[in-house]
């Protein structure tokens, strides 16, 4: 593989240092190059380079708003042997801590930023004199991604969509219940589905969701900090509904109560939040039993009969 790089990367400098190491999916290893660090992804499964390309163009379009901090991504590169590297900019990381405020704020503002991007463009619209060649990007009016995302390495449809409750429902609840019912075909499971796949309009009424740009997998395993401020990394992003965004940053611990604090201090609970982010968080149990087993059969059942309550 360092051969590989080497050429890949127009290197002759490329010397390892720390130590690797492996996530959940992939593994990862830290290099000296002639143009500085970077940090490498290693993963040997079929699909790989759909995984890291859809990374890649998650990192770019949060890059891109200059809102939040992300390592720099530079290559994807098929391995010979099947599976692939991805190449990204190396940054030194520790655990959240005293930047979590800052970066509920963050998130807060990118979450806004294609609503303000929308909002401006129709100011510049009725704007006498404001041709079209003068006009900034206009935001997103639907809810998808221009290409494939994968939440661990689950690949996630993201076909655009008008409607937040049709997307949501059918390119994510949907999509993990049918892998569910492939690998276990459970009966409980589907019973309770069917009642529950009825009601989730309900959930939504009377609220207005703007498509906002996510990150798409916002667990504390997936944020740090250094002397500069928060850093966000190994995203799965999408426009969708900002609530969602929160769900499994509640789930697992390692986010501080001043990070939602300074969050919602930017974007206050809408009415009906609360139930909301169950069917979110049911979202998240759902793609944890896909990916680890039986074990999150329990909690995700028993949040599909909290929200028929």
């Amino acid at each position: 593989m360092e051969q590989l790089l080497r050429a890949q990367l127009h290197t002759k400098t490329l010397r390892a240092f720390g130590s690797s190491g492996g996530g959940c999916i992939s593994e990862g290893y830290a290099y000296y190059t002639d143009t500085g660090p970077v940090f490498v992804k290693v993963n040997r499964r079929a699909q790989a380079r759909q995984m890291f390309e859809g990374e890649m163009a998650s990192l770019e379009a949060l890059r891109n708003t200059g809102l939040v901090r992300v390592p720099k991504p530079m290559k994807v590169i098929d391995l010979p042997g099947g599976g692939a590297v991805f190449v990204m900019e190396h940054l030194k990381m520790k655990s959240l801590g005293s930047q979590a405020s800052k970066l509920g704020e963050q998130m807060a503002d990118l979450h806004l930023y294609n609503q303000k991007l929308r909002e401006k463009s129709k100011a510049q619209q009725n704007t006498v004199g404001c041709g079209a060649e003068d006009a900034e990007p206009r935001g997103v009016t639907k809810f998808g991604f221009h290409t494939v995302t994968c939440c661990g390495f689950i690949p996630q449809v993201n076909e655009w969509q008008d409607d937040w409750p049709t997307f949501f429902t059918r390119h994510r609840l949907q999509a993990q219940l049918d892998l569910i019912e492939k690998d276990y075909a459970d009966r409980e499971t589907q019973e309770l589905w069917s009642r529950l796949q009825v009601k989730i309009p309900e959930l939504f009424s009377g609220i207005e969701i703007v498509p906002a740009l996510l990150h798409g997998d916002l667990w504390s395993g997936n944020v740090a900090e250094d002397e500069q401020g928060p850093i966000i990394y190994d995203p799965a992003s999408f426009y969708g509904h900002s609530e969602f965004e929160l769900a499994i940053a509640s789930m697992f611990g390692g986010f501080p109560r001043s990070f939602f604090t300074a969050y919602h201090q930017k974007i206050p609970k809408a009415p009906g939040f609360d139930k909301r982010l169950l069917l979110y968080q049911l979202f998240n149990y759902l793609n944890h039993w896909n990916h680890f087993g039986r074990e999150y059969r329990s909690p995700s059942l028993g949040m599909m009969r909290k929200l028929l309550r």
